[in-house]
């Protein structure tokens, strides 16, 4: 009791962070109701949604319209101990996001409800992130290695060396080597994912050797660590992680949807140190005795890319998303097609409505740098205050003056997956600015967009059965006339339009931009039956973020487009393979 007063206390001094309670107050209409306010004392059921990111987490409280009812968000500490390197301290997780809990608790109420209204929680977690903790103790053994963390490129190195002596059972037959392990899993040997960190981990730190020894060694991604917490932690806790972040591993058959034994032997992984998979929607648990949200059902679990997939109701072969957040990620849903790419990207598993339903796949796009770019201009240039202010200068100047700026600070994702190539700024001359700089920064994570899209379209094109023959598919690049959109750097009208520019078709921003926190709110409450959503018939959710949404169209010509794409992978191909062990570079 004592703690949930504290955590009440810290929240009221930091309301006035917090959304208006009501989107009326905001001059917003609501998503389906002509009166919100009409009928917002009529209500009596409500969903929550915890999004834990790369540096924030919040907690959000929707209604029946997925319209907003409280919310509260807080920034967490990055620490990055060596270069390259990107950790978390794994207890701010459930600290910061119980502060959050606490904040719109105070919220609901003061609007007068209830807390036995809020049905249900859903989570939605960054990925790939690796954490390590202990059975008997339920501590953590190190902190949690953040995605792009890329300490562990000497091991990928190794373990590809490894692999081309091993032989992989694919559903394709016996191949050696990467290739085998792509054919399986859908990823490539890479940094970003959660094996590789383990790689490095279990070699490194010897309170994970120890645990190992002892037996009581248990691993997870950070959905894994938060529903052990929040049901008891080493009083009972459950050990469990979804398909969309098993499949980030590096361990997860996508075909035979399980954990893959010959991959768990490869990377030395104990399989009985990982966790139970599940669907992304379903009943797993309750908020352990004594938290705020003590007896509340935990019934959605998901990726948080994969949540913003299902929050901008992408639930049609054939539709996609980018968010821009941290990083950027472009997801295209393939239906229940595994379809392999050839081009640089990655398949995954999408989404699962419930453990007796079929699963969902996609291709993905992974940008390592997006909206850390602009943060890395405020706070290693200081060319902006405030990352809004990148907009604002960028829009003072017409075009980034001949400059580009390839943001492979780690390495570059998709569609290159060059961990050599380095951060680089080029085409700079006496007439550069500032103001070229910061554009030069915003048009980088658009011109990786279209090197994703581009990537996309010949998958597409390739795919088996052909994904472009479907008559579900619109014409255009991948099948796309829209790219839907959300996240932080979607907030930028001028990124935006650069991004609709580059990429030649619309691109479709809503007002309500947390698409990642509303898609686990919408499996949390399929799952627990509430509202008549059922995610496997999308015309159940017609009323659902229903608010404005603004289109930019292109407004460059199909000449200029490409010139300018042209000078981009010109700066690419220079940026590539800069890093050697030579020690110049």
């Amino acid at each position: 009791m004592q703690r949930q007063k504290s955590l009440i206390r810290e929240a009221r001094m930091s309301m006035s962070m917090a959304r208006p309670r009501r989107l009326s107050e905001v001059g917003q209409t609501p998503s389906s109701a002509p009166d919100r306010d009409m009928v917002a004392s009529q209500e009596t059921e409500f969903i929550g949604a915890i999004d834990c990111g790369t540096t924030s987490c919040r907690f959000y409280i929707f209604d029946q319209w997925a319209d907003v009812v409280a919310h509260h968000q807080i920034e967490f500490e990055q620490l990055h101990p060596q270069p390259g390197w990107h950790e978390h301290d794994p207890t701010i997780y459930t600290v910061e996001i119980d502060k959050c809990i606490a904040a719109c608790l105070e919220q609901f109420e003061s609007a007068g409800h209830t807390r036995d209204q809020l049905k249900g929680v859903g989570i939605a977690t960054q990925r790939e992130t690796t954490l390590l903790w202990d059975r008997e103790t339920g501590e953590p053994l190190y902190n949690a290695v953040a995605w792009p963390d890329a300490r562990n490129a000497a091991n990928v190195r190794d373990l590809r060396a490894r692999a081309e002596g091993t032989t992989f059972t694919t559903p394709d037959g016996p191949i050696v080597g990467e290739e085998g392990m792509r054919r399986i899993t859908g990823l490539p040997l890479s940094t970003y994912f959660s094996a590789t960190k383990w790689d490095w981990l279990k070699d490194n730190v010897e309170s994970i050797k120890e645990a190992r020894r002892k037996e009581t060694l248990m691993m997870g991604t950070v959905d894994t660590w938060l529903v052990y917490q929040f049901t008891g932690a080493q009083n009972g806790g459950l050990h469990i992680t979804d398909a969309s972040n098993a499949c980030r591993t590096l361990l997860y058959n996508l075909h035979k949807q399980d954990w893959c034994g010959e991959l768990c032997d490869f990377f030395d992984m104990p399989r009985e140190a990982l966790p139970r998979v599940v669907s992304n929607s379903e009943v797993y648990g309750e908020f352990k005795k004594g938290h705020l949200l003590e007896g509340i059902p935990i019934a959605g679990l998901i990726g948080d890319q994969q949540a913003a997939l299902v929050g901008n109701k992408c639930l049609t072969k054939g539709d996609a998303k980018q968010t821009y957040g941290t990083g950027c990620f472009m997801l295209f849903n393939t239906g229940t097609d595994i379809v392999k790419s050839t081009h640089g990207l990655v398949t995954t598993v999408g989404y699962q409505m419930g453990p007796n339903n079929p699963v969902h796949f996609a291709l993905e796009g992974s940008v390592a740098v997006g909206g850390s770019s602009v943060t890395w201009l405020r706070d290693n240039l200081n060319l902006i205050d405030h990352p809004r202010e990148a907009g604002q200068l960028a829009e003072q100047v017409p075009d980034t003056g001949g400059c580009y700026f390839v943001t492979g600070f780690g390495g570059l994702f998709a569609p290159y997956w060059d961990i050599r190539a380095t951060g680089m700024i080029i085409g700079l001359s006496t007439f550069t600015t500032k103001h070229h700089i910061v554009r030069a920064t915003l048009e980088a994570t658009c011109f990786q967009t279209r090197a994703i899209l581009d990537a996309m379209s010949k998958d597409v094109a390739t795919s088996s059965p052909r994904l472009e023959d479907d008559k579900q598919l619109e014409k255009g690049p991948a099948g796309l006339k829209v790219l839907r959109v959300d996240g932080g750097m979607t907030g930028s009208d001028v990124t935006m339009q650069i991004q609709a520019d580059i990429l030649g078709i619309d691109v479709r921003r809503p007002e309500m931009r947390e698409s990642t926190v509303l898609g686990a709110a919408l499996l949390a409450g399929g799952a627990l039956g509430l509202f008549g959503w059922n995610l496997s018939d999308p015309e159940t959710l017609k009323k659902v973020n229903r608010l404005d949404v603004k289109t930019f169209s292109p407004t460059i010509s199909e000449q200029e487009r490409e010139w300018k794409y042209s000078g981009w992978t010109r700066a690419v191909d220079r940026a590539r393979g800069w890093q050697t062990n030579s020690g110049h570079g």
